[in-house]
């Protein structure tokens, strides 16, 4: 697929990582593309909360000891899960450039922080790979993905709990002619071409109402066929839920939008469209911001 070379799939955990592994391996399978794994160990300093002078010097030590040996625990599984997936696709290891007819594999592994080490290496791939946050757990962490799409300027393609079997056949762009919205239309450009179906869901704030109609005429001269709908909704939720329900009736496999395109902190506190298919998408998701 041209424009997507290397893809990183960020794995935080053996169970919450799967997904995101899988989703990246059956892309890197249908195009050809080298995926890299990214597993952060943990520092163990970090799983120290607070250390004060009454604290014992042995104490602090063993508590480091067993936040170190979890940490351990948790790249090895997660290794793990990485290796069967390797071995189910039959993708070659390789850490440099070969030419790229079939998906390859590498496995990475860095000790510090996720969203720092996410990052710094998202910013030299061509897509990202996030697990989509489910409740109750603390991973995939929200804050590695806010890194992923406020730190690299790369688009990121949110996988849903359930690793899907197919991206990109049944494209959706929820479109409301923002900046957010044409770069992550940018970035999904080698779906958008290859895709049998390609929608465009106009959201009633989409500036004029040539906005969707432009953003036709745009693909048009990538030999793109859309067909447009508008999605109405008072607010965040409400379009958001929309969005889902059009992608749902049309079997979509692949929802491509803007992320924040209103106030990052407005919406992570009142709510709003990505809060809402962050929370509850089941389908592949490429988000830009």
């Amino acid at each position: 697929m041209p424009g997507i070379k290397t893809i990183l799939a960020i794995a935080g955990n053996a169970k919450s990582g799967t997904p995101a592994m899988e989703t990246a391996f059956l892309i890197g399978d249908q195009i050809g593309a080298h995926v890299e794994v990214l597993h952060v160990r943990a520092d163990p300093a970090s799983a120290v909360p607070y250390v004060g002078e009454a604290m014992a010097g042995a104490l602090v030590e063993e508590m480091m000891a067993a936040a170190e040996r979890d940490a351990q625990v948790r790249a090895d599984a997660t290794r793990a899960a990485f290796d069967r997936i390797v071995e189910a696709r039959e993708a070659p290891l390789r850490d440099g450039p070969p030419p790229l007819e079939s998906v390859t594999a590498e496995w990475v592994l860095r000790d510090g922080s996720e969203p720092e080490e996410v990052a710094t290496l998202g910013r030299v791939t061509d897509l990202i790979v996030a697990g989509r946050p489910v409740a109750d757990s603390d991973m995939p962490s929200l804050m590695t993905l806010n890194a992923a799409l406020m730190e690299t300027g790369r688009p990121v393609l949110v996988a849903p709990p359930t690793p899907p079997v197919s991206v990109g056949g049944t494209v959706a762009i929820a479109w409301n002619g923002s900046p957010e919205a044409a770069r992550a239309v940018q970035g999904a450009m080698p779906f958008i071409e290859r895709a049998d179906t390609v929608a465009i869901l106009a959201g009633s704030d989409a500036g004029t109402p040539q906005s969707a109609g432009d953003l036709a005429r745009h693909l048009a001269w990538h030999g793109v066929e859309t067909t447009t709908f508008e999605v109405r909704g008072h607010h965040g939720d409400d379009i958001g839920k929309a969005l889902l329900t059009h992608c749902d009736h049309r079997a979509v496999d692949l929802l491509v939008m803007g992320a924040y395109t209103h106030s990052r902190l407005r919406q992570l506190i009142l709510g709003g469209v990505t809060r809402h298919i962050l929370d509850h998408a089941t389908i592949p998701v490429l988000l830009s911001h």
